[in-house]
């Protein structure tokens, strides 16, 4: 799963009736990949309505896949790939079989590896947010062609330091499309959060430091 804007979106708990506004409002604006998280009411419907809309190069997913169950739900909605919060050997299969990329959850050294090692196109390091960007950097000094998706307490101000860490890429939900523009239902607002996190986010390629 290659993403040449290294932001996930993830949408959790919005009402069925907001994901195509913020789809629209954040494809325009530059991002790549959005996901819905499964636990959030009516995922898979919203999915299932919305994917037929996603523009040539844009994915629209599930996140919070954390069984198999739920990931042959994820897929039969139409969900372009699969982002798990844990290292489920079943999901990651299913996943593979499905021609589907899978985003696997993991924490600890041995958990990154598993995930990588079953077949994971990328591995959510997740929750990110108490050890911080050094820990990416800890992990790929043994791990260095594993690639890690930094998730749990990314924001418009740290991006950059995940990026520079080493992260291929990072998760972000409120923080990316902006709480007031949310709860307010703000398409406008909402593109203009997702413009100004992606430039904080591209000011800092992987490979440069910054």
């Amino acid at each position: 799963m290659h993403l040449d804007v290294p932001v996930i979106g993830i949408l959790r708990g919005i009402a069925e009736d907001l994901l195509g506004p913020i789809m629209d409002a954040s494809f325009q604006s530059g991002l790549q990949a959005l996901e819905v998280t499964f636990n959030t009411p009516q995922a898979e419907k919203m999915v299932a309505g919305q994917v037929a809309r996603v523009p040539p190069s844009k994915l629209l997913g599930m996140g919070t896949i954390r069984n198999l169950v739920e990931a042959k739900k994820a897929v039969d909605a139409g969900a372009m790939f699969l982002v798990s919060p844990n290292t489920d050997s079943a999901v990651i299969a299913f996943a593979k079989r499905s021609n589907i990329p899978i985003v696997a959850g993991a924490f600890t050294p041995t958990e990154v590896y598993r995930a990588w090692s079953e077949g994971a196109d990328m591995v959510k390091v997740f929750p990110c947010g108490q050890l911080g960007p050094g820990y990416i950097r800890e992990l790929l000094g043994p791990y260095d062609q594993i690639p890690l998706v930094a998730v749990g307490g990314v924001t418009g101000e740290n991006v950059a330091r995940y990026l520079q860490a080493g992260a291929r890429a990072v998760g972000v939900g409120t923080s990316l499309f902006g709480k007031k523009a949310l709860a307010e239902r703000q398409p406008v607002d909402i593109a203009a959060s997702v413009q100004t996190f992606i430039r904080s986010a591209m000011a800092c390629p992987p490979d440069l430091i910054c």
